[in-house]
């Protein structure tokens, strides 16, 4: 009998060790029982463009693209979804069957789907600050003004990279650019933490009365403990504090569904992945 081998995709980043990526889609394929193999690739900088053309050429189905490499995956593709297109980024790869790349950006609809389906908040008709005006902001921003909030604040340490970002989206609905320090009279109903602070430890400078009552907090991060903005915010009474862990599994499970047409169970992925933090 002959023998196939199971199509091959994989996350390329730098770092890479720490991706969680595998783990997920094995777990995606054991479930839907698709016959699939998933690894982390290591790239060096300045040598993106060949590793992408190697693993093409090797049979490579599809890929995952991680920090710091997303614009550049951008540029690569011959062809990418209006969400990536408006985030200059793109985190997924799909290798067509007759020849060329095919772009998406998943993480604006995985950080909306956690939002919404799994957490039950509501964005549509809310106030909601977004943190930070880096990469991490820019893919998800087009998904976030897609579930028509009464208006997308988008606050940065430096106000111009903010207000830069903001002048790009008006024709999605209505975003406003701004400094931290700007934001002493306003109140929002949900708080989205793009920035890396948590990395640091650290949890960004904002007035103690941003959060309106009832508010919740979503930081992008998430770790075995809660992250600084999360401690933050359970200190200013937000009725919710949540982190990213559902993100990167939501934005993974679109990516699994555009390579192979099945849309996987997150919430048992979740679970599995919650409990190894703990």
């Amino acid at each position: 009998m002959m023998s196939t081998k199971p199509d091959h995709y994989a996350v390329m980043g730098n770092p890479i060790a720490h991706s969680k990526s595998p783990q997920i889609h094995t777990l995606f394929a054991r479930q839907t029982g698709q016959d699939l193999v998933y690894t982390a690739i290591l790239v060096e900088l300045g040598h993106f463009a060949e590793a992408v053309a190697s693993f093409a050429a090797a049979g490579g189905k599809g890929l995952n693209i991680t920090v710091p490499f997303k614009r550049e995956a951008w540029e690569l593709v011959d062809e990418c979804s209006p969400r990536a297109a408006r985030a200059g980024a793109v985190n997924t790869i799909l290798f067509r069957a007759e020849g060329g790349r095919y772009g998406d950006n998943t993480d604006g609809v995985g950080l909306v789907r956690d939002l919404r389906d799994n957490h039950g908040v509501r964005i549509q008709g809310r106030r909601v600050l977004l943190l930070g005006a880096g990469g991490a902001v820019r893919g998800v921003t087009g998904p976030l003004l897609g579930e028509r909030p009464a208006q997308l604040v988008i606050a940065n340490r430096t106000a111009d990279k903010a207000v830069e970002l903001a002048k790009e989206l008006t024709d999605l609905g209505k975003v406003a650019g701004c400094g931290y320090q700007d934001l002493d009279a306003e109140r929002f109903d949900l708080i989205i933490n793009g920035t890396a602070a948590s990395l640091k430890g650290e949890a960004p400078l904002l007035p103690g009365t941003v959060l309106a009552a009832g508010g919740c907090c979503y930081d992008m991060m998430y770790g075995a403990q809660p992250t600084p903005f999360m401690k933050w915010a359970i200190e200013h009474g937000a009725q919710q504090a949540l982190d990213g862990l559902g993100m990167l599994v939501e934005q993974a499970a679109e990516a699994f569904f555009l390579w192979r047409g099945v849309r996987p169970q997150t919430r048992p992925v979740m679970d599995v992945l919650r409990a190894k933090l703990l």
